[in-house]
């Protein structure tokens, strides 16, 4: 048992670097893109906001430990985080590898529910957490690509007066907190997920009997998120950063605001979300408030598709895996 807790936790480590460098996109593709930040700058940046705000909460840690399965009435628990890592790891490098701006945090999630299912079938699942959280995935990118929306609408109306140089100089300016800023919220809400399937795993293999996050998986899951993010994702911060529309550093800017607002709220409630789409619905509603035909809709649509199957497929995959384990 104590080598498949070992096991457990490096492979949740290994999906945190993942996490990080996958979703290295969502922090700082849009200052990359506009200049305001150097490539360099932005990922040690973000690693290091990435790493703070995994120590500052554990509200949503406790939500993915404790709200879709309880981990003392699940027989094989620790095989069923380890079938859900697995299957969410190799979703994360295989988007990755193709630059598909996907949810980390979809993968993670749709794992753990199918590995459950595998092991203990549909009845183990506990629907009204579960139903919660997929609504926050769900909600989150709609409220950011409202809000994206607004907030460019507002930039427009009082800046759209002023020489396009200055502001973009100005803008240029704030981007460099702006994507600190949700760096630290990306790192309150994502890390928060790896936490809680640790806790998950520890009280299931008897180490543990409550959901209190020890400070050793808070440390761990940090600083693995933050190397990850320093390590960087280059093929996503294309996608992310260029291919949903042309960023100007006001529309950067109020892309940044919106979705560092959205996850920081949602991390209040307790509720994950996807800082992937979030951020990604949150470039398209700034981009739409700009000039709505400059938004490349095509590559929006891919990244939906992205996100519509990645619970399906990763679910799927760790019930396979939890199948062959219980062998």
């Amino acid at each position: 048992m104590l080598f498949v807790i070992v096991l457990i936790v490096l492979l949740a480590l290994c999906f945190d670097f993942t996490n990080g460098f996958h979703d290295t996109a969502n922090a700082i593709a849009t200052s990359v893109s506009t200049r305001a930040l150097s490539p360099r700058a932005a990922v040690l940046i973000a690693g290091a906001m990435n790493l703070i705000g995994a120590l500052t909460f554990t509200g949503v840690a406790k939500t993915i430990g404790g709200k879709i399965a309880d981990p003392l009435k699940i027989q094989h628990g620790t095989l069923v985080v380890l079938a859900a890592l697995v299957a969410a790891i190799f979703w994360n490098l295989f988007t990755w590898y193709f630059g598909i701006p996907s949810s980390s945090s979809h993968a993670l999630i749709g794992g753990l529910s199918g590995a459950v299912v595998g092991a203990a079938g549909f009845g183990a699942i506990n629907y009204g957490g579960f139903r919660s959280i997929i609504e926050a995935l769900i909600t989150s990118p709609i409220f950011a690509f409202i809000l994206g929306y607004i907030i460019m609408w507002i930039l427009r109306l009082l800046f759209g007066g002023m020489s396009p140089h200055r502001v973009n100089r100005g803008f240029r300016f704030l981007q460099c907190f702006s994507a600190a800023a949700q760096a630290f919220m990306h790192g309150t809400n994502d890390s928060q997920k790896t936490m809680g399937v640790i806790t998950f795993a520890l009280i299931a293999g008897g180490y543990q009997h409550s959901m209190n996050i020890p400070f050793w998986v808070k440390i761990l899951c940090a600083v693995a998120m933050g190397v990850g993010t320093a390590t960087g994702g280059w093929r996503i911060i294309k996608t992310v950063g260029s291919k949903i529309i042309k960023i100007e550093p006001i529309n950067g800017f109020a892309s940044d605001l919106t979705s560092s607002a959205i996850i920081f709220g949602f991390t209040l409630l307790k509720l994950p979300v996807s800082s992937t789409h979030v951020i990604s619905s949150a470039i398209m509603g700034s981009g739409a408030a700009k000039r709505p035909k400059g938004v490349h809709w095509g590559m929006a649509g891919r990244i939906v598709v992205a996100w519509l199957i990645t619970i399906p497929i990763t679910g799927f995959l760790a019930a396979l895996l939890t199948r062959l384990f219980l062998i």
